[in-house]
């Protein structure tokens, strides 16, 4: 089941989390000349109208946040920006220490580095929905449209490494899925032309797992995987295969409800 918040009160062995961090609130962070800024925005109007702007408070150069974008994005050029994600970061640190000692911790999600995302630009990593579709800008319809951002996998990483990051076609391929798509198509193949609910529902498995491992689409989503039992290291890439980085977004949701 799906939960507001990790119960306390019962053991927890699996967590999931579908798209769940790039919905979490971000500060965002500028290179400026001087250091680091963090983009505020502020309401201007006048007899006519009001609009939202943009405004830049530099950073104490001392701050732990500073800390953390020299070592993450220390060569972002001046007017580059990156998100900071200090909520999801907190989500993580709260569920590694909630979840069984033999437990593990599974993310789905749009994932990049810090220092890339500083080169791809904001408009590549903060992106707006609406009624399906894409948005306008952050600022604009504010309230009426949905807000979501790319997770910067070192970020997480401050608070513990993953243990495996791989592609969602990878991580479903480990788990099976060609196994089950077999499956589909030999279920196809005897009973097509009854065409009863048992052949409709072999015919999408196929279809499906299709979407699911497309990496021009949903299958380039990054699965991230803490093993509880295995000691905090640097991690481990799993792409047995050839696998398109972070870029453009692969449309529509991840694997799972």
């Amino acid at each position: 089941m799906s939960v507001a918040n990790v119960p306390d009160d019962v053991p927890i062995h699996v967590v999931v989390a579908n798209e769940l961090l790039d919905n979490l609130a971000v500060r965002v962070m500028e290179r400026t000349s001087h250091g680091w800024a963090e983009v505020w925005v502020d309401a201007v109007s006048d007899a006519t109208r009001q609009a939202l702007v943009e405004t830049l408070v530099e950073l104490d150069g001392d701050g732990p946040e500073v800390a953390v974008l020299n070592q993450l994005a220390g060569s972002a050029a001046a007017g580059q920006r990156v998100p900071l994600h200090e909520q999801a970061m907190d989500w993580l640190r709260h569920v590694l220490a909630t979840v069984e000692p033999a437990g593990r911790v599974v993310v789905f999600d749009y994932a990049d580095t810090t220092a890339s995302m500083a080169s791809r630009g904001q408009q590549a990593w903060m992106r707006t929905y609406a009624a399906h579709g894409s948005g306008g800008g952050p600022l604009d319809a504010c309230g009426a449209q949905d807000l979501t951002c790319d997770v910067a996998v070192d970020q997480l990483g401050l608070v513990r490494p993953p243990t495996i990051e791989r592609t969602q076609a990878d991580f479903l391929v480990a788990h099976g899925i060609e196994a089950l798509v077999d499956e589909g198509r030999r279920l196809w193949s005897e009973r097509a032309g009854v065409g009863d609910l048992a052949a409709v529902r072999a015919r999408s498995r196929i279809t499906e797992a299709e979407a699911l491992t497309d990496l021009d689409g949903l299958g380039a989503h990054r699965v991230l995987e803490w093993d509880m039992q295995t000691a905090p290291s640097a991690g481990r890439i799993a792409n047995k295969r050839d696998r398109r980085q972070a870029g453009s977004p692969p449309g529509g949701q991840g694997v799972g409800p």
